[in-house]
């Protein structure tokens, strides 16, 4: 049985047309030397919810329709239908992601089949095509987001530190979900039927599966966005962090032919994807998001065919001869010829009693509408006195009922931007207390309220829902043993590698480093990761560009033509 699909949202009028796109005849034909012909019958299921990927679908003379399930037994709701000249796919195609929508044949016919490989080389060579796939394949996971109803349903508490980092680790990778609260009639009747406790939160059904205690390295693994071997070889390049230097050095080098993985410990986007907004990025003169950022570039580098694997932390990385081996946190090997390091910072934390206890349900490091959505009509504690602490404050601003910018220093436009501090004195919905420290945290289950000690005065308490931590970071390099770093841990390259760091072995090559090349032969370093980086994104993403073209030089040393 089937009923027609729920309403869907506003602005979906204006990304249906895009969602619905026919091909010309000119196109289909274009596209189809990269697929293989397929009569199909009608009531016939091409691909389940769950199951791999697999084939874009170009429809002949079959017709098509996509499938989600819905709450009635043996029902299901109509997402979307194709005929002649449409196909069936949507982002998945391109992230590896596994199918959220059943693919069924309504009208028997000819079918064209084009596999992930080809469908890569197709996204390559074939311009104007990639452009219509891509923006189909936008508007279509857009309107999955917008369905009331959603392949993927979690329930459990939304505020938990575990349900922050899963609604985070969704909304980074772009995955279409809803959230049920665990006290919920719907969420009690889920968990009762699957025979659960509360122990077992949170859960996540997907599609017809039921998975307990569910982690974002779980949800990637059971959604395919795990790291996934590609092929038996050795990848040209390896790029360790998707912030916007990963990014960049993604970008370019599968756009310049390079097998380019991308892996990230948490999701792509890295620190910016937290940015509330970003004003002073070239070409972006209204501003946009730090996550769409992210978003854009991610979806520039899968369409020159970059494998991304999130969450997928990476503990050791070794060198023999001219490759280099990556050991993630499971164990996997993936062997390189070389290694972009990108991995940016981790987030400094304050020195108050129950941070790690709050943090999450209360405490946070950044300040995106998830965040912002939280903490609405609520008074909330901005630290720091950076641009990330700036942009929070003024984007906050506008849900929560005031906000309180706090920093140990006593001038405000020491470390920000002049137009940032116009904008937050100017704004009454701002307070700046400037020397004036966090000292104390309160709330049982929940931050409700924070202490604030002024410099050589009192200690005043203050109602706070929400208290956003923009200190700074340090450098994300525990976990590398071979690669030289400086006194404060981040990567020197090139010219900063002093003569000790280099060691004999560079002697018996005969050369100097390369720009961004690291004390390890082939191994480079971009962003913030980097000694003496700038820490801005353009930045950021001119180091991973630049680190793509040394890339290139030294794999024509060590593989001469």
């Amino acid at each position: 049985m089937a009923t027609s699909f729920p309403e869907i949202g506003e602005h979906s009028e204006d990304l249906m047309p895009v969602a619905a796109s026919r091909l010309t005849e000119e196109q289909l034909t274009r596209a189809l030397r990269y697929a293989k012909p397929e009569e199909v019958a009608a009531g016939q299921v091409l691909f389940d919810i769950g199951d791999d990927s697999g084939d874009l679908l170009l429809c002949g003379t079959a017709h098509l329709e996509a499938l989600c399930p819905c709450e009635a037994p043996d029902c299901e709701d109509v997402f979307f239908s194709y005929g002649p000249g449409q196909f069936a796919g949507e982002l998945g195609l391109l992230t590896g992601q596994r199918r959220g929508l059943t693919i069924r044949v309504i009208t028997a016919g000819t079918i064209h089949r084009v596999d992930a490989r080809s469908l890569r080389l197709l996204m390559k060579q074939e311009t104007e095509l990639s452009d219509v796939f891509l923006r189909t394949f936008l508007a279509r996971r857009r309107l999955l987001r917008l369905a009331t109803e959603q392949t993927l349903r979690l329930v459990g508490d939304a505020g938990s530190a575990t349900g922050m980092a899963l609604r985070t680790f969704l909304a980074r990778q772009g995955v279409p979900y809803s959230w049920l609260p665990e006290d919920s009639t719907e969420g009690r009747g889920i968990r009762s039927a699957a025979d659960l406790t509360p122990a077992d939160l949170p859960i996540a059904l997907i599609g017809r599966d039921v998975l307990p205690r569910v982690t974002p390295g779980a949800l990637s693994e059971r959604l395919n966005l795990a790291y996934r071997r590609t092929g038996p070889g050795t990848s040209d390049l390896v790029v360790v962090g998707a912030g916007p230097a990963g990014l960049a050095a993604a970008v370019y080098g599968a756009s310049e032919g390079l097998e380019t993985v991308l892996l990230d410990a948490v999701a792509t986007g890295g620190q910016a994807a937290t940015s509330a907004r970003i004003e002073n990025y070239l070409g972006f003169p209204f501003g946009l998001s730090g996550a769409d950022l992210a978003a854009r570039a991610a979806v520039q580098a899968l369409k020159f065919g970059a494998h991304i694997a999130s969450p997928c932390p990476v503990v050791a990385l070794q060198t023999d001869r001219d490759t280099h081996l990556i050991t993630l946190v499971d164990g996997t090997q993936i062997r390189t010829r070389a290694v972009v390091l990108a991995t940016g910072a981790a987030y400094r934390a304050l020195p108050v009693d129950r941070w790690a206890e709050l943090t999450g349900r209360g405490i946070y490091y950044a300040a995106t509408d998830l965040e912002a959505q939280s903490v609405a009509g609520r008074p909330v504690v901005v630290v720091g006195g950076a641009n990330s602490a700036g942009q929070a404050a003024l984007h906050l601003a506008r849900h929560a009922a005031g906000a309180t910018l706090v920093l140990r220093g006593d001038d405000l436009g020491a470390r920000m931007s002049s137009y940032l501090v116009d904008r937050i004195v100017s704004d009454p919905r701002i307070t700046v207390r400037t020397g004036t420290e966090v000292t104390g945290l309160h709330g049982e289950s929940r931050l409700d309220s924070v202490s604030l000690t002024e410099r050589g005065g009192g200690t005043r308490r203050i109602p706070c829902a929400g208290l956003f931590c923009f200190i700074g970071a340090e450098p994300a390099t525990g976990w590398l043993t071979h690669v030289a770093l400086d006194d404060k841990g981040f990567v020197p390259t090139d010219r900063a590698l002093t003569p000790a760091m280099l060691g004999p072995l560079w002697e018996t090559l005969g050369r100097a480093p390369l720009p961004y090349e690291t004390s390890v032969p082939g191994v480079f370093a971009a962003g913030d990761v980097r000694t003496d980086s700038m820490k801005r994104v353009a930045a950021a993403t001119g180091d991973g560009a630049s680190a793509v073209r040394s890339v290139h030089q030294y794999l024509a040393l060590v593989s001469p033509a």
